[in-house]
């Protein structure tokens, strides 16, 4: 399967609010990332609505043509927003309100009643489901066994760039390994940027790369076009 780059326009929306205007645009950017190549554009409600807003997720539902991916928190209430907007897909992701930015994977192991309900739900609207989790053979096991299509791997403590890089480089490698044995289709998130994306892009079972903060502050200085571009160049090169 060949490998995608899906484009998180949330830190658009974190700059919008930051004045609570309506400039930047994240649907625009979105646009703009499309144009440049994207394969996809990913966006996160949550529950606070600290960048995303409710609108954006609809008029990006509109626009966006080729997939639109819709991060949220596995509660009915982001169901009933997921089920009236029906986007290409959904990922669960765990939130805290206290929390910068997601700490780490969703625990599927302890919630499996919680958020099995979520994805049957999804899937019976014809919604693709994926788990966002740790590269824990855990986690990776309890989502194939709730029926999601999809695991996204939690990149975060190998984006960190500590003296354990190689450590979990290896760990997501091992993730993935398993989780297509599975049959899940396996994407990478969180902290992925220009110079630590190279590696992962050499995982061969790894198809999808989700990234955000990386492409948007690029983009403050040189564009977004150019920032997807030579983010998806590095992407493909693996």
């Amino acid at each position: 399967m060949a490998r995608r780059l899906v484009v998180n326009v949330d830190h658009v929306a974190t700059v919008r609010q930051a004045r609570l205007g309506v400039e930047p645009d994240p649907v625009t950017a979105a646009t703009l990332a499309l144009v440049a190549g994207a394969d996809g554009i990913v966006a996160h409600l949550r529950e606070d609505r600290r960048h995303v807003q409710d609108r954006d997720v609809r008029l990006l539902r509109q626009v966006v043509h080729q997939h639109f991916c819709f991060e949220m928190a596995a509660t009915q209430d982001m169901l009933k927003v997921a089920l009236d907007v029906r986007p290409d897909s959904v990922t669960l992701v765990p939130e805290r309100r206290e929390e910068l930015t997601t700490e780490g994977g969703l625990d599927v192991l302890t919630q499996m009643g919680e958020v099995g309900e979520i994805v049957r739900a999804l899937q019976e609207s014809g919604i693709r489901t994926c788990t966002f989790v740790d590269p824990d053979f855990e986690q990776i096991k309890a989502s194939h066994r709730l029926g999601a299509e999809a695991i996204e791997i939690h990149t975060g403590r190998y984006a960190e760039r500590g003296p354990a890089r190689e450590d979990e480089l290896r760990a997501i490698g091992d993730a993935a390994r398993l989780g297509s044995r599975l049959g899940l289709e396996i994407g990478v998130g969180h902290g992925i940027d220009y110079r630590n994306v190279g590696p992962l892009a050499a995982l061969p079972e790894v198809t999808e790369f989700s990234i955000g903060h990386a492409i948007v502050s690029r983009a403050l200085l040189v564009g977004m076009e150019r920032a997807v571009r030579e983010m998806r160049e590095l992407v493909l090169a693996g």
